[in-house]
């Protein structure tokens, strides 16, 4: 990004400098916010969400995802055995690959492997580690800001080089509106998903209080390293049944199948807030997850100290594995064609 387009967009927003990677380079934070006194934190460093503070009863505004104060605290948290991918852009493909590899026109893919044995997030330097580009951004109603990023072909072995925009639009109606488009100079894989952990008690609280609904009659069968067999498994009485609103569970790494649908995929509700947050998406999965070993190493916004119910995500995404089965929905993007989007996460005050 070119001082020209720093400077513009200083004018039009409160961009920040979030800190500077061992290479010396200037990370940006940039806030967008409502008349209803809303507030988002992004950071370019892959595109991250670091903070989402929303005023509920009694003029308290609480922060909702979890994250970190400090550009080097992001940059240690990749380094975990687990990294926790707070509220970060994933990519090239969400979620787990076999093996890390796959059949693209009838030749071998076979991508850099970064969870025992298998391809997570991207692999070893996925789209959460990289620095994305300012394209543009809006003030005013609806305000919005657009992270571009150029994947170069053979970038973590997939081929083609890859140009993705994501737009996050912060509405007057409290919606946090993410639209990825993405062109590829070769066919390639391609699942694109969001990784904030959210709570509506607060960052610094637990979601094992609040209510989770989810519209999903199966969800994936996987196998011990939480590979998709290519089976499913039905929900009825099953513990992962959220068609009836419960509790959150203590640990779930889960995808959901959703079928396509105006109305919301998933919510989750606080009690304590009357907050509820509802997620509506394009997508045919939401991945459920909820735990992990990473937290209580490191420290988390204003000296928190995280735990694995710290948190839950719902990363709205292709089904993990997708271009190792012929059943799944296509996963790969034509060179020809534009990969699509779309996720809602809307939040209201409930009387």
């Amino acid at each position: 990004m070119d001082i020209k387009h720093i400077s513009h967009f200083q004018e039009l927003s409160t961009a920040k400098l979030f800190g500077k990677t061992d290479k010396n380079e200037e990370i940006l934070s940039f806030d967008l916010s409502n008349k209803n006194g809303m507030k988002i934190q992004i950071i370019n460093y892959g595109a991250t969400v670091t903070s989402l503070q929303i005023p509920v009863s009694n003029d308290n505004i609480v922060d909702v995802v979890l994250g970190f104060d400090t550009l080097e605290s992001y940059l240690e948290s990749y380094e975990l055995p687990s990294a926790p991918y707070f509220g970060t852009t994933v990519g090239r493909y969400a979620g787990r690959i076999n093996k890390g590899s796959f059949i693209l026109n009838n030749k071998k893919i076979q991508l850099n492997t970064n969870n025992n044995e298998n391809t997570l997030h991207g692999g070893n330097t996925g789209f959460g580690k990289k620095i994305w580009n300012v394209s543009n951004i809006t003030a005013g109603d609806n305000s919005s800001i657009t992270f571009s990023l150029l994947s170069e072909d053979l970038d973590e072995n997939f081929p083609g080089t890859l140009q993705v925009n994501l737009t996050y639009t912060l509405t007057e109606q409290n919606e946090l509106k993410l639209e990825y488009k993405a062109t590829t100079t070769e066919d390639t894989a391609i699942n694109l998903t969001h990784h904030s952990y959210f709570n509506l008690d607060g960052h610094d609280s637990t979601v094992l209080d609040q209510t989770l609904f989810v519209d999903a009659e199966k969800i994936l069968e996987t196998n011990t390293a939480n590979i998709p067999t290519g089976k499913f498994t039905a929900l009825s009485n099953h513990d992962f049944d959220f068609r009836v609103p419960k509790k959150c569970p203590s640990s779930i790494d889960n995808s959901f199948v959703i079928e396509p649908s105006i109305n919301a995929v998933a919510k989750l509700f606080s009690s304590k807030n009357n907050l509820q947050m509802s997620v509506y998406t394009n997508q045919p999965s939401v991945h459920i997850y909820v735990g992990g070993n990473c937290f209580g190493v490191l420290k988390g916004k204003e000296d928190t100290d995280y735990h694995s119910s710290s948190g839950i995500c719902f990363e709205t995404q292709n089904f993990p594995d997708a271009p190792n089965h012929e059943h799944f929905p296509n996963s790969i993007l034509k060179k020809d064609e534009e990969y699509y989007q779309k996720t809602v996460y809307k939040f209201e005050l409930l009387n």
